[in-house]
């Protein structure tokens, strides 16, 4: 159960991108937060006013998650990305993504340039951002021209070379005079070599050179050089911040990493598709004694992608595996194409993989004290009803349960619980066939009979291997009620010769569950304990899912009486005795004069009626 105040509690003080969802786990709303902790509290303080729109939004939020980033710049790219993605009702819709600007340079020509460019094209030229700054990005760029001495103009070379006088920048001794040749192509593009290191995030040499420039001018107080002097050092600071949220390559793949902590392990995957960062996912494993990294990994990998319907021709990881090449044609014969595993050592691509450990270490942080809980409402709760009913292994319980509307059309639910958490996938609902009127212990028989002989049916067909419905059979069946309905399942335990155990969760006179009732015996149990807090909803969800199913057949008009297969009964008599007698035992247990008497009856119609409830007779 996910509780707000608590998942508060444990937001981080980080940048990073809130995600909001409603009851059916829609994205409603995403935003960017320079502290994740600040501005999701913000959202539900009372005196906090953010409008009409994001009231209505804030009342429709069920749970939150989020995504850490190592800046405010990466929250805001991310945002922008998992917005066009997920299109939340309550988001005001960015533009696309040429309102963000780049860095390119130009490296398909001779002799290249940094230049500034709103769009990233599929051509030879190395692209570095987005950005939000416009302004930062164009200081940037003159600063890495006036640092690295490249040329500024439009000339293409070598058709240009000579053609001209040099320009104002050479004589500047801003530019090494491409244009006279001057400088060959080889030590011209060094110059570039060390304009890209620098934009790629290398910027500590040219920073301590600004820096001391700055302090330099301080001292001499040459104020505004030193302001100057300043601004670039933050423009540089802001344009090399390392951009992990979007790859200009274009390129689908996911990034995998996992963080361990004990007997419990977080896995992280970053979906990255066109070169953008698209959602996350993550997933919480179990650890072994014997469970090294490794394994744990190379488990993961194998489990994750045999179920997901899509597969990208890479996939970067933390470290190299024993069995990467075998994982990876593994991979590529599902995807049916080659897939690469790669354990970057540098660059932009391994603070991408830094970044989802970085995420998969605080979720598991976060979360442990929420999975210890939740394995105490479900693996726990089973311990315990194990201990309780001296049944050793308990991880299948089964639960019935019978709903009808005034012993009309009766029908029965079967719900599954594996390891204390519902598996709805093995619900199963019954159409009463066979019996007529509010009978619940004839319906329950029915019910099970169908049930385990299905089953039976199944494994006879199949054999060992058989892979149905109904093979699965539960560790205990759990019997909403006491001693009657524990008969109704022992007996047809008998019936098909099956040797499984049958407990009855008993209800005082308050319908509220007091104890279990098995081999004979009712055994207490404490109502503050977790198993007892189990079976609580064991009962309200076989209960929930009969009278759900009973609900809709009545919505279809699906729903019909046995008086509906009685000659000359139709929808008005039918009425008019329902009207009169009020439950089909009433109607039942009813004489023939006082059928005949009823309103719109008629003595044909009342024989008739009291022939099919009487055959006997």
């Amino acid at each position: 159960m996910f509780s707000i105040q608590d998942e508060l509690a444990k937001l981080p003080d980080q940048p990073g991108v809130y995600i909001m969802h409603d009851k059916t786990d829609a994205i409603i709303y995403i935003g960017k937060a320079k502290s994740l902790t600040k501005r999701v509290h913000q959202y539900f303080q009372p005196s906090h006013d953010e409008g009409i729109k994001k009231k209505q939004m804030v009342a429709h939020i069920h749970r939150f998650e989020y995504i850490v980033t190592d800046s405010e710049l990466e929250a805001l790219i991310l945002e922008n990305n998992l917005i066009k993605e997920h299109r939340p009702k309550y988001n005001t819709m960015l533009r696309d993504d040429k309102t963000y600007p780049y860095i390119r340079v130009t490296l398909g020509e001779a002799y290249p340039r940094v230049l500034f460019s709103r769009r990233v094209l599929k051509d030879k030229s190395r692209y570095f951002g987005p950005f939000t700054s416009a302004g930062a990005v164009k200081d940037t760029i003159d600063l890495v021209n006036k640092l690295f001495h490249l040329r500024t103009c439009n000339r293409q070379f070598p058709r240009d070379m000579k053609k001209d006088r040099a320009c104002l920048n050479y004589h500047m001794k801003q530019c090494p005079g491409v244009c006279q040749n001057l400088i060959s192509e080889a030590d011209y593009n060094e110059h570039i070599r060390q304009a890209m290191e620098f934009l790629d995030g290398h910027d500590g040499p040219v920073v301590k050179e600004l820096t001391q420039k700055m302090q330099e001018a301080s001292a001499a107080m040459e104020f505004e050089k030193a302001a100057s002097y300043r601004d670039l050092i933050a423009s540089a600071k802001e344009c090399v911040q390392k951009q992990k949220i979007t790859d200009t390559g274009g390129e689908d793949r996911d990034i995998v990493a996992m963080a361990i902590d004990g007997e419990d392990a977080a896995a992280v995957v970053f979906f990255i598709r066109g070169g953008r960062m698209i959602g996350r996912d993550h997933f919480f494993m179990n650890v072994r004694v014997d469970d090294d990294r490794d394994s744990l990994m190379e488990t993961f990998l194998q489990q994750f992608y045999s179920g997901t319907p899509f597969i990208p021709k890479e996939i970067y990881l933390q470290r190299e595996l024993p069995d990467m090449e075998m994982i990876g044609a593994f991979l590529s014969e599902k995807r049916g194409s080659a897939v690469r595993l790669v354990a970057p050592k540098r660059g932009q691509k391994t603070r991408l993989v830094e970044l989802a450990w970085k995420n998969a270490s605080m979720i598991l942080t976060k979360d442990k004290e929420r999975i210890k809980r939740e394995e105490g409402r479900t693996i726990g709760a089973m311990k315990e009803l194990s201990e309780l009913l001296s049944l050793p292994g308990i991880h299948r319980m089964e639960a019935y349960d019978i709903s009808n509307t005034n012993g009309f059309q009766s029908v029965g639910s079967m719900v599954v619980f594996d390891k204390g958490k519902p598996l709805r996938s093995d619900y199963r609902k019954f159409k009463i066939k066979t019996v007529v009127g509010p009978n619940d212990y004839a319906s329950m028989k029915e019910v099970l009979t169908r049930r385990f002989s299905h089953g039976l049916e199944e494994k006879r067909a199949g054999g060992e291997e058989a892979t149905g419905s109904f093979t699965r059979f539960p560790d205990v069946i759990m019997m909403d009620g006491g001693r009657g309905q524990v008969n109704i399942a022992l007996e047809v335990m008998k019936e098909l010769s099956l040797q499984i155990p049958v407990c009855g969760m008993v209800k005082d006179d308050h319908h509220r569950t007091r104890g279990l009732f098995y081999n004979n015996v009712e055994i207490p149990i404490d109502r503050s304990s977790e198993a007892f807090k189990l079976i609580t909803r064991l009962q309200d969800e076989a209960h929930r899912f009969a009278i759900e199913y009973h609900r809709s057949l009545r919505s279809k008009g699906a729903v019909k009486s046995f008086l509906d297969d009685v000659e000359g009964i139709g929808p008005a008599r039918r009425k008019a005795l329902m009207k009169r007698f009020v439950s089909a035992e009433a109607i039942k247990s009813a004489t023939l004069e006082e059928l005949a008497e009823t309103e719109s009856m008629n003595r044909e119609a009342a024989e008739n009626l009291y022939r099919f409830l009487h055959p006997q007779d």
